[in-house]
C-alpha cells in the first residue's frame, strides 16, 4: 500500500512539474512577443502545410489586401477597386500577375458575356466547387476584371458588378455570417493587372469555348489561399 502511495506520489509531482515547466515557456513566449512585436515570428505549426506559393512576396501583398480591403481590423469597407490596389501592392502589373501563377491548380477563372455580369450554370458550378474545396484554408479572394474595351468608369463599375454576382453566388452556397471576413474583393476594371492570353490555360467556366486576352478579361478568378499571416 505504501509503495502504491510512494509511486502515485511521485508521479503526480512529476505531473505538476511538467505542466509548471510549460506554463512558464508559454508566459515566457508571450512576454517576448509583446517586448518584441516588430520581431519576426517563428513558422507556426497548423493542421495544414504551408503551400509553396506562400513566398514572402505574395504574403506582404496578402496582408496589405486583408488589411485594406475590409477583412481585418475594423474597416467597414468591402473590397478594394484599382487605385487602392496599385497603391497597396506596390508593384506592377506583371509583377502582381506573376503571383497568383502558382495558384493555377487551386483556383479558376470565371468568364463573363461582354458587358454583362450575370453568371451562367457553368460559372455557379464552378464557384461553388471551388468554395466548397476549403481545406483548412482562412481566405477566399475574387479578383474582378471588366474588359479590355471601354471606357475606365465602365469598365470599373463592370468588374465590380462581377466581384458582387461571384460574392452572391458563394452566399447562396453558405449562410455564414462570418462570410464577409472570409471573402476579399478586388475589381481591377480595365485600369490594372489585365491578364495575358496564358491564363486561358486555367481552369475556367467555358472549358469548350475559344479563350483570348479578350475573352480571359472579362473575368474574375477566386480561389482559396493557404498562407498563414
Amino acid at each position: 500500500m505504501q509503495t502504491h502511495a510512494i509511486v502515485g506520489a511521485v508521479a503526480g509531482a512529476a505531473l505538476v512539474t511538467a505542466v509548471s515547466v510549460t506554463v512558464r515557456t508559454e508566459v515566457r513566449a508571450a512576454a517576448t512577443r509583446l517586448d518584441n512585436p516588430n520581431a519576426t515570428p517563428t513558422a507556426a505549426v497548423a493542421d495544414h502545410a504551408e503551400e509553396p506559393y506562400c513566398t514572402p512576396a505574395f504574403k506582404q501583398v496578402l496582408q496589405r489586401v486583408l488589411n485594406a480591403c475590409g477583412l481585418v481590423g475594423t474597416e467597414s469597407r468591402r473590397g478594394c477597386q484599382p487605385a487602392d490596389v496599385k497603391n497597396l501592392a506596390s508593384i506592377s502589373d506583371e509583377d502582381f500577375n506573376a503571383l497568383f501563377l502558382p495558384l493555377s491548380k487551386r483556383g479558376a477563372i470565371i468568364l463573363f458575356d461582354e458587358g454583362s455580369e450575370k453568371l451562367d450554370a457553368g460559372a455557379k458550378k464552378l464557384i461553388d466547387e471551388r468554395w466548397l474545396d476549403r481545406r483548412g484554408a482562412r481566405y477566399f479572394f475574387i479578383v474582378a476584371r471588366g474588359s479590355k474595351t471601354g471606357t475606365v468608369d465602365k469598365n470599373r463599375a463592370l468588374s465590380h458588378k462581377r466581384a458582387n454576382s461571384v460574392l452572391f453566388q458563394v452566399s447562396e452556397v453558405t449562410k455564414d455570417p462570418a462570410l464577409e471576413k472570409q471573402v476579399g474583393m478586388l475589381w481591377l476594371g480595365k485600369e490594372f493587372a489585365q491578364l495575358p492570353k496564358q491564363f486561358c490555360e486555367w481552369p475556367t467556366s467555358r472549358e469548350n469555348k475559344d479563350c483570348d486576352e479578350q475573352a480571359i478579361n472579362r473575368s474574375a478568378f477566386v480561389s482559396w489561399v493557404d498562407c498563414r499571416l
